[in-house]
């Protein structure tokens, strides 16, 4: 009885996703749910030397480094590894 009061106020979408996540197997035997999946994140193309792609793409100059940021296209965005810049 306890047992299905419970898993009646589970969310049934949080378990609907846990299903979907993979089991990976540690070497100790027990599982870690969702360990295998790559965080899904949009970085910056980091160059010794940028240069802006298209008419859209600004460069800036923050903390210290050269940016370029393009709002048309996001995959134009290029931070400058090695070129710190100071006023």
């Amino acid at each position: 009885m306890l047992r299905a009061l419970l898993s009646s106020t589970r969310p049934i979408l949080a378990r609907a996703r846990l299903a979907q996540l993979p089991q990976l197997q540690h070497a100790c035997g027990h599982a870690h749910p969702g360990a295998g999946v790559p965080a899904l994140a949009r970085g910056m193309k980091v160059r010794s030397s940028v240069k802006p792609l298209c008419d859209g793409c600004r460069i800036v100059c923050r903390k210290g480094r050269i940016y370029v940021i393009c709002p048309k296209n996001p995959r134009h965005k290029q931070v400058c590894s090695n070129g710190t810049w100071r006023i």
